[in-house]
């Protein structure tokens, strides 16, 4: 393990990225609370990000438009262009390559870059490169960074949020407990709302309260997180940067969409659950992965949620097969009669290669199958030449979910392709 003491890890983060992207081809709103949005006349129509103005307003990611116009009723909307993002992301990446090839992107607009054997061939101390980053991205792009400087990567991540925008924050062997600990425990990496809830139950609201938990009571209430968290608070992350350009493990591949209406009753249902089973399995399929377990997500009109998973006999990455899990999930856990605003599919225990399937003496072990298999890949080279919605089911077609279809076009009765073409019955 690498002494804590001998690495400086680098969290750079941009700024309201998505917003001060859009803001580049609109300054004359910047001073104006702006927010990046899906289609607000549909429904999917939530906050994706929003620049500082917006912020002072109370306005926040991933909630609805409508939440956000109701605290801030002059906010400007603008739509995504998510191709302008991954064009400023390589550059601002290669920005960061001129001074380390220990480059970890987190997200589209956040890296870790490790700097512990580079970072004196430009100045004395990491902070100062921290700060020169920051002068390179603005005057290259136009856009500002945060940049978090610390002895590990999760100190480092809570080090580019501690203060925003266009700052750098130092946290040191020397002065994190001071800086860190008195922060509210969700402001550390990997405390969701769900951990945020349980430790809160436990007493324990602050990371300093986290820190001197007992680890065995957080392993007992929160698994594996919660050692994990105990070590993290404690400062004693040792999780290396990557090389620039390295696959992290997949853990999940996953789809969801928000419906154009609501799903009512169990055709709905079934409609939504196979599109969504065959676009994670042919995206399972183009990376040679394989899912040992499905996991679905359901989302009310009222935005309450459950998340419900098992795992599968077999590992697969066949439509029919994640579909089958999926529906059983689906049958158990929903009343049909009930709407459903969105649903997700994940497919979990990522592996390279099918696992073995343990055999029995007193029933039959599920087997491959390679017809199907067969199938669905013809149906990829079919998808790939032709488009994604060359080839759906047939309970898919002129669906009014918003689900992915084939445009099918009324041709002339009289002729087809110059032929003349006979009327009435065949």
């Amino acid at each position: 393990m690498t002494n804590p003491k001998s690495r400086w890890i680098l969290h750079c983060d941009c700024n309201s990225f998505y917003a001060s992207v859009e803001l580049l081809e609109h300054p004359e709103l910047c001073r104006q609370p702006v927010a990046v949005c899906g289609d607000p006349e549909g429904r999917h129509g939530i906050v994706l990000a929003k620049n500082e103005a917006a912020k002072k307003y109370g306005v926040r990611t991933a909630e609805t438009i409508w939440q956000a116009r109701r605290k801030c009723p002059d906010l400007v909307l603008l739509p995504p262009h998510r191709d302008r993002y991954r064009h400023f992301c390589n550059i601002i990446n290669n920005i960061y390559l001129q001074y380390t090839d220990l480059v970890e992107p987190f997200s589209i607009d956040e890296s870790w870059l490790d700097v512990t054997h580079s970072f004196h061939l430009f100045c004395e101390h990491p902070a100062q490169l921290a700060d020169r980053l920051r002068r390179q991205v603005k005057e290259t792009t136009g856009l500002t960074i945060s940049v978090g400087v610390s002895f590990n990567k999760v100190f480092a991540k809570l080090g580019s949020d501690y203060k925003k925008p266009d700052a750098t924050t130092l946290i040191s062997l020397e002065n994190y407990r001071q800086v860190v600990w008195p922060l509210p425990v969700d402001a550390m990496l990997y405390v969701g709302s769900s951990a945020r809830q349980t430790l809160q139950r436990m007493g324990i609201s602050t990371i300093g309260q986290l820190a001197g938990a007992d680890p065995r009571l957080l392993e007992s209430t929160l698994g594996k997180l919660g050692g994990e968290l105990s070590r993290f608070a404690r400062g004693e992350d040792a999780e290396p940067v990557r090389p620039f350009g390295s696959r992290e493990p997949v853990k999940s591949v996953g789809n969801g969409q928000t419906f154009r209406r609501n799903l009512e009753g169990e055709a709905d249902c079934r409609a939504a659950l196979i599109s969504l089973c065959d676009q994670v399995a042919a995206r399972l399929r183009r990376s040679n992965l394989w899912a040992g377990g499905v996991q679905i997500t359901i989302r009310d009109p009222d935005f309450r949620v459950i998340t419900r998973q098992k795992q599968l006999e077999q590992s697969t990455h066949l439509a029919r097969e994640l579909f089958q899990a999926g529906w059983e999930l689906l049958s158990r856990n929903w009343i049909f009669a009930n709407p459903i605003r969105m649903l997700t599919v994940t497919a979990l225990s990522i592996t390279d290669e099918p696992f073995a399937v343990q055999q029995s003496f007193f029933e039959d072990a599920p087997k491959p199958d390679p017809r199907r298999e067969k199938l669905e890949k013809s149906l990829d080279s079919i998808r790939q030449k032709y488009g994604s919605a060359a080839v759906t089911p047939a309970s898919l077609v002129k669906n009014q979910l918003g689900l992915p279809t084939p445009k099918i076009q009324d041709r002339p009765e009289e002729e087809d392709e110059g032929f003349a073409r006979p009327k009435g019955p065949l």
